[in-house]
This record gives C-alpha cells, structure tokens and sequence, in this order.
C-alpha cells in the first residue's frame, strides 16, 4: 500500500495564540524598567545638586558659579558601585591630564588655531594611552578650557570643582548603590513560569487530542524562550556588577552564583523542551500507524508526565529564590516528591508504550527520543538542585547517555 505523510496544517487560531504568547516584555520587566529610571533620575538630580551646594561657599577660583561640580557628578554617577568608583578615577586622571596640557603648551605658544589643534591631538592621543574609556574627551575639552583662559587660576578652580563633585559622585555610590538581586530573582521566576505554562500548555494539548494542530505552536514557544533567557542573563550580570566592591553585598542571604547555576539548569531544560517539541512536531508528519503519539492512551501518559515536570519547574524557581533556610528545606523536599512522581509517571509511559501490539520496528526510535527527552528533563532538575553542591561530579546534560525504550522480544524475533 502506498504510504501518505500528513502534512500539518496550523489553524489561524492557534497563530495567533502563539504571536501573542511570544510578546517580547513582561509586566514585571516593563515595572522595573520603569522603577529604575525614576531611581536613576532621582539620584542623579539629588547628587547634582548636593555637589553644587558643597561647592557654591567655597572660594573657587575662576568661575562665579560652580557649575563643573554638579555637572562632573552627573558624570561620574553610574548604576553600580564599581562602576562609579572607575568612572570617578578615569574622570580625575582625564581633567588633571588635560589642565597639565593646557598650561604647558600655553606657556610655549599661548592660544592660537594651531595650538589648539595641537591641544585636541595631543589630549586624545594622551586619553587614549591612559586608557580612560569614556572619559578620553575630558582631556582634549579641559584642555581647551584652560587654554582660553590662560591662567593658572582656571586650572585650580577646573580641578578643584571636579574634585567636588567626584567626591559627591563616590558619596552618592556609596549611599544610593543597592544591590540589584531582586529583578534577577523575579527574571528567574518569570522564566520557570514560562517553562511551566509550555509543559502545561502540551500537556493538555495531548490529552485534548489537538496535538497534530497545535505541535507547530509548541515548537514556536520553544524556540521563543532564548530570548527570554537572554533577559534572564542580562538582569544577573546586572545583579552580579552590582555587586562588586559593594560592602552591602556581604550580608545578602546567597549570592548570585546560585542564581547563574540555576539560569545554567533552565536553560538546558529549555533546550531539552524544545527538541521535545520538535520530537512530536516530527511524529505529527508520520502515519497514523508510526506515530506514537495517535495512540490516546500513550498521549495521556505523556501528558501526565509533562504535567508533573510543569509543576516540578515552578517549584525550581521558587527554590532558587528562597532566602529563608526552613522554607528551603520544605522546597527541596517538595521538589523530589515531584520528580519521584514524574519518574513513576515515566515508568508507566514506558510500560505502555512497551506493551503496545500495534507498535512496529519503525516507531521504537520516536518512542525512545521521547522518553530520553523526559530523562533528560528531570535529570537536570534533580542535580541541579539550588543552594547545594552535590557530592557527586555533575555531568554535563550533553554527555548524558539517552535512555532506551527496547521494544518486546516477540518484535525484536520477527
């Protein structure tokens, strides 16, 4: 008999589903975007002005007002501690640098077009051998000030003010600079959620029956979580530069290592979930008779493992999170009643699908990726656990040897 392939149709309905499943922002993302502007703007002006303020009583020479000190501290603030602590040194070296130029070439030529140019070429070419980064145009515009003004109180009031309000800027850092663990732990959260509603979302898709039509969906939120876990990892490098040189730090519960390791072990489960998907994706193209999963009893089977695995990722991310030692405990505990429930739930997919009669030679390998992938999901979720470092050497999930379903005897004699 001739064999047909079934193509897979995706109703309107269901890409629409998936468009507006794949939106780019959470409302958790979009509230501390919106938290930390108002934070950033908050602080920036609060330092200004202080540093104006310290400065305006004191004799500073060569200006009415002391506008360098505030504008300097605008410029030295930056999100982190160890961020605003760099900013401050390449911003002093550069305005000391550029005054020292100014007044040597000054004393040789005074202010002509010629020396000028020659004061913007040698003040880069200074800022960029000193490696000052972002503030590599200090010198050359320092320098500039100083040489129209030609005199040596310019210089001392130009780094008198810039001194104010670096010193501001540090104040400010050191005041004003939290650590930033509370997003990352939220990003985490949000990922399992994701990862959860995607297993729960198949889960009833197999028991409903719908898995030809809504397998390509599937795969779509799949592939669409790398983004995601791209916002996970900025939100923990964030995190983890907030920390640095931050003496805050040191009383925090955790640091976020456990968070990196956790973000390590669900992005390996996403990457299982989606060759998971694009597994069933796969046998939706095959006959009625090589597929697997046209087998209602084998797609519930399925489903109610992927339903405990949903519940298995949830309890994950609030594991990873948890600060309080007692509640971390009740967590872990939780979490292994989940896996031994998905592993029993495995055992009895793989009883069924060995019993089938109706199975041909053809269909053991579909059979035998899908419960590799389930192995592999729970595997990862099981040594991964956060908060502690298993005695045994963990192995990398893409060593990790897939297990095989082994088809009957009697088809194996045939």
């Amino acid at each position: 008999m001739p064999r047909f392939t079934h193509r897979k149709v995706i109703p309107i309905g269901a890409t629409a589903r998936v468009v507006a499943q794949r939106t780019p922002e959470t409302l958790t993302l979009v509230r501390h975007r919106t938290q930390s502007t108002a934070e950033t703007i908050a602080r920036l002006s609060v330092t200004a002005v202080f540093a104006y303020l310290v400065a305006l009583p004191l004799p500073l020479p060569g200006a009415a007002q002391p506008i360098l000190a505030p504008l300097t501290a605008l410029l030295v603030v930056q999100v982190s501690l160890y961020q605003t602590l760099r900013s401050a040194a390449h911003r002093v070296a550069a305005v000391v640098t550029g005054v020292l130029l100014a007044i040597a070439l000054a004393d040789l030529a005074g202010f002509t077009w010629w020396s000028l140019g020659l004061t913007i070429a040698a003040g880069l070419a200074v800022g960029y051998a000193l490696h000052l980064g972002d503030a590599v145009l200090e010198v050359p515009v320092s320098a500039m000030l100083i040489l129209s003004n030609a005199t040596r109180a310019a210089a001392v009031g130009r780094i008198a003010e810039t001194a104010i309000g670096t010193a501001a800027g540090l104040i400010a850092g050191f005041v004003f600079t939290r650590p930033r663990l509370q997003p990352a732990e939220e990003a985490i959260e949000d990922l399992c959620r994701k990862l959860s509603g995607l297993l729960t979302t198949m889960a009833d898709g197999l028991a409903a029956g719908s898995a030809l039509d809504a397998a390509g969906g599937w795969l779509a939120r799949a592939r669409s979580l790398s983004g995601e876990i791209r916002r996970v990892d900025d939100a923990l490098r964030q995190a983890e530069e907030s920390l640095r040189l931050n003496p805050r730090g040191m009383r925090l519960p955790h640091s976020p290592i456990t968070l990196r390791q956790s973000l390590e072990t669900l992005e390996h489960e996403a990457i299982t979930i989606r060759v998971l998907a694009r597994s069933m994706a796969d046998s939706t193209r095959l006959p009625p008779q090589e597929n697997p999963l046209h087998d209602p009893d084998v797609r519930r089977g399925l489903a109610a493992v992927l339903r405990e695995l949903a519940t298995t990722v949830t309890t994950y991310g609030r594991l990873a999170t948890e600060h309080d030692a007692a509640a971390h405990d009740r967590l872990e505990a939780e979490l292994d009643r989940h896996l031994a429930a998905a592993r029993d739930q495995q055992d009895r997919l793989g009883e069924l699908m060995r019993a089938d009669p109706a199975a041909g030679q053809a269909t053991w390998p579909l059979r035998g990726e899908l419960i590799s992938h389930l192995d592999r999901l729970r595997y990862e979720l099981g040594e991964s656990k956060p908060g502690r470092t298993s005695r045994r050497r963990r192995r990398s999930w893409r060593r990790l040897r897939p297990a095989r379903l082994r088809p009957p005897r009697r088809l194996l004699s045939r």
